[in-house]
C-alpha cells in the first residue's frame, strides 16, 4: 500500500506528464499551418488568379488585393484575369514571375474550371504545374480553395491534396462562406465589396499564422 506521501510523490509526476502531453499536442496544432519566411517591409506579394483575384463585381480598390495591401503595408500586385481557366493560368504565369520578381504568391484558380465542369484531374494537374513553377523560381505560395458552384460550396479536396503535396498554407473557409451570403455577394459567383474585404482579412490572418507577418 502507497503512502501518502509516495502518492504525492506520483501524483506529481503524472500531472508532468499530461502537461508535457498537452504543450506537445499544442505544438502540434500551432505548427499545422505550414510556415512561410518572413515578408521584408518592400516585399511585393503577387494575388494570381481569374476575376476572384481581379474583383469582379467591385470597384478596383474594393478587391482583395487593394484590400490585402492596405493591412500588410505591402505592395500586392494584383494578376487577376476575369474568365481565365487554370490551362490559361499555366501559360501566363511565368511572365508574371518574371516581370514582378515576388516575395510571396497568393494563388486563387480554378473557379471557371469549375463552372464549366471540365476535368478535375486536369484542373488538378494544371494547379500543379503552377505550383511547381513557382516553387522553382524559391516563391513561397499560399492557396485559396474555390468552391463548387452548386449549393454544397464546398472545395474540390484537389486544393487540400496540393497543399499536402507542396506543404503551402491552405484557406479553405472564407469564400464557401461568403458565397453563401448574399449580402456578401455581387451575383451568383461573385463578392461584393464586403465580400472581398472578409477574403482579405482572412487572408491576413493566415499570413500572421503562417509567420508571413509578425503577429
Amino acid at each position: 500500500m502507497l503512502s501518502v506521501h509516495q502518492a504525492m510523490k506520483q501524483g506529481r509526476i503524472c500531472l508532468r506528464k499530461l502537461i508535457l502531453i498537452a504543450s506537445l499536442l499544442l505544438l502540434a496544432a500551432c505548427s499545422e499551418i505550414p510556415q512561410l519566411p518572413p515578408l521584408g517591409a518592400d516585399a511585393t506579394i503577387i494575388a494570381f488568379g481569374d476575376s476572384l483575384t481581379y474583383g469582379t463585381g467591385a470597384a478596383e480598390t474594393e478587391s482583395y488585393p487593394a484590400i490585402l495591401a492596405r493591412l500588410t503595408g505591402r505592395k500586392v500586385f494584383n494578376a487577376g484575369v476575369p474568365g481565365e481557366v487554370s490551362a490559361g493560368g499555366v501559360l501566363r504565369l511565368p511572365e508574371v514571375l518574371e516581370r514582378e520578381r515576388p516575395a510571396l504568391l497568393i494563388l486563387c484558380h480554378g473557379g471557371n474550371d469549375l463552372l464549366g465542369r471540365q476535368d478535375q484531374r486536369l484542373l488538378a494537374e494544371n494547379m500543379r504545374v503552377m505550383l511547381r513553377m513557382v516553387r522553382e523560381q524559391g516563391v513561397p505560395v499560399i492557396l485559396i480553395a474555390v468552391p463548387t458552384p452548386d449549393l454544397s460550396l464546398k472545395p474540390p479536396v484537389l486544393y487540400e491534396d496540393l497543399s499536402s503535396e507542396f506543404n503551402i498554407p491552405l484557406e479553405t473557409k472564407a469564400l464557401p462562406h461568403i458565397l453563401s451570403k448574399r449580402n456578401l455577394k455581387s451575383d451568383y459567383i461573385h463578392p461584393n465589396a464586403n465580400g472581398y474585404r472578409q477574403l482579405a482579412e482572412a487572408l491576413f490572418k493566415l499570413l500572421k499564422k503562417s509567420g508571413a507577418l509578425a503577429s
